[in-house]
């Protein structure tokens, strides 16, 4: 059954999406990693964890994302399950927010799994990029890593209060690995959760510097197609039937970065999305996150003609940025509902 306290949650936020008032921020709480994937330049470069933001500031910025807001908040790292507090960040982010975490799934247990999700947490995401576990350990530099991964799946689908609904498998689209995604899709459905995909990046800041390369632009229409075929492709369909256009460099539409989705670092730092984590506003440590926002609004036009990426994030953004559409309203309700 939905608790009260989620539905509260889910109307705060429909209504925040009318309203066109910011929904979405990503909160990296570590760079610190056991994987060391080509595509991500994170875990190279961790802060030490007394540099991290604490669980005090972390309780404190889920009440300042509340005075703008009820967020969709993604916890990311590096892999957020190194922080040993990560349950109680959970807890403190979802009192008022709706959380998804994004795990390399190494460290999940089941007691770590029903702990995450009596906290609050509504999304948990499992990230495999390859059907065969040689390919996945190889990229992820690190032996073991596909079946650690998929036994994490189990324990959160296990744990979760609804099952496969609120658990889905992640996987980066490259050149190398976008021709097997439907025998990874199969996987997934035979392990009865969802499957979410994240075109990879490779213009934005600490990009690029790995050997993955994007896919051609006639992915789209592949895409499309595994969207129609398998329902538990939990993500919205615009953002695979504008694919193509982003890869073959037509027109895309303006980014919401910024204004109603924001970056929040391991450190504390403010900026307009991931892909601009160098580019900072100010950090929470020092000024309100308030103040933040506003900064990051007045640079709306510095950002509005940038299309540097078309990842899950910005997906979403444009999904439901400025007020949504029927089509993504219909998605979100539908097919990617967890309730």
């Amino acid at each position: 059954m939905t608790s009260f306290a989620t539905m509260r949650k889910e109307a705060a936020f429909t209504a925040g999406l009318l309203r066109k008032k910011p929904f979405s921020c990503l909160v990296q709480v570590t760079n610190r990693c056991n994987m060391e994937c080509s595509f991500c330049d994170f875990w190279p470069n961790p802060a030490p964890p007394r540099q991290e933001l604490s669980l005090e500031e972390y309780q404190r910025l889920g009440d300042d994302l509340g005075e703008l807001g009820c967020f969709l908040i993604s916890v990311e790292g590096g892999e957020p399950l190194a922080r040993p507090d990560i349950v109680e960040i959970v807890r403190a982010l979802s009192r008022k927010h709706i959380t998804a975490l994004f795990t390399n799934g190494w460290y999940v247990t089941p007691e770590k799994a029903r702990a995450l999700f009596d906290a609050g947490l509504v999304h948990a995401n499992v990230s495999i990029d390859y059907p065969e576990a040689s390919r996945h350990d190889g990229k992820r530099r690190l032996a073991g890593a596909t079946d650690r991964a998929w036994k994490a799946v189990d324990i959160l689908r296990d744990a979760a209060p609804r099952g496969g609904k609120q658990v889905h498998v992640m996987t980066v689209l490259m050149e190398d690995n976008w021709r097997e995604l439907e025998a990874l899709l199969q996987q997934s459905a035979a392990h009865g959760v969802g499957h979410q995909t994240t075109l990879l990046s490779i213009s934005g800041f600490r990009r690029g510097k790995g050997p993955d390369q994007m896919p051609p632009a006639s992915i789209g229409e592949h895409l499309v197609r595994l969207w129609d075929k398998y329902p538990h492709l939990r993500f919205f369909r615009d953002y695979f039937t504008r694919m193509e256009a982003f890869l073959g460099g037509g027109a895309m539409p303006t980014c919401n970065a910024g204004v109603q989705g924001f970056n929040i670092d391991h450190v504390g730092n403010v900026s307009p999305c991931i892909e601009r984590i160098d580019q900072p506003v100010g950090n929470v440590r020092e000024e309100r996150l308030s103040v933040l926002h506003a900064r990051l609004a007045a640079r709306r036009e510095e950002i509005d003609t940038c299309q540097q990426c078309w990842t899950a994030c910005r997906g979403v953004n444009q999904a439901l940025g400025g007020g949504g559409s029927a089509r993504s309203f219909l998605d979100l309700g539908t097919r990617m509902r967890t309730s």
